[in-house]
């Protein structure tokens, strides 16, 4: 019996660890995209991305939203020189990249001036206000309406 409970407790702390990360002297910063929110901090550092308390590759596990969430280190060249902590609620993957994205940018600007030049070529400066329409009455979706039957 007493193997069973250990086994158990193995299998648990195999999953993974949320990581105390320490952010004193970082800049902070917060993005939107449609119905995500996150809150970025910045710091200087080795390259390391967290996304609420995991890595970013096991947070992101398709390769496109890690891909979107690197882009604004990529473009400015620092994807080693900083590390970056990321909280993030609402919406879905997509969305939540979409947000991060944006943190990040603001927090770089925030720690070098000369970086929104080349981060507002990109338009990752901007917030994207797209959001879901909402339906309407009389209708199946926000545009679709119910199936029409002359007879």
């Amino acid at each position: 019996m007493e193997n069973l409970s250990t086994s158990t407790n193995t299998q648990s702390n195999t999953k993974s660890v949320k990581i105390k990360l320490d952010f004193k002297d970082s800049k902070y910063a917060t993005g939107r995209r449609k119905k995500s929110i996150a809150k970025v901090w910045l710091k200087k550092g080795s390259g390391n991305i967290y996304v609420n308390g995991l890595k970013m590759s096991e947070y992101f596990k398709r390769p496109v939203h890690q891909i979107i969430v690197t882009r604004p280190l990529e473009i400015t060249k620092s994807l080693s020189n900083y590390d970056v902590r990321c909280s993030v609620t609402g919406g879905g993957l997509s969305g939540q990249a979409g947000a991060i994205i944006l943190g990040i940018s603001r927090a770089l600007i925030m720690y070098e001036q000369e970086l929104k030049k080349s981060l507002k070529k990109e338009k990752l400066t901007t917030r994207d206000s797209r959001v879901v329409e909402r339906k309407k009455y009389g209708h199946r979706k926000a545009r679709r309406s119910f199936q029409f039957s002359k007879r």
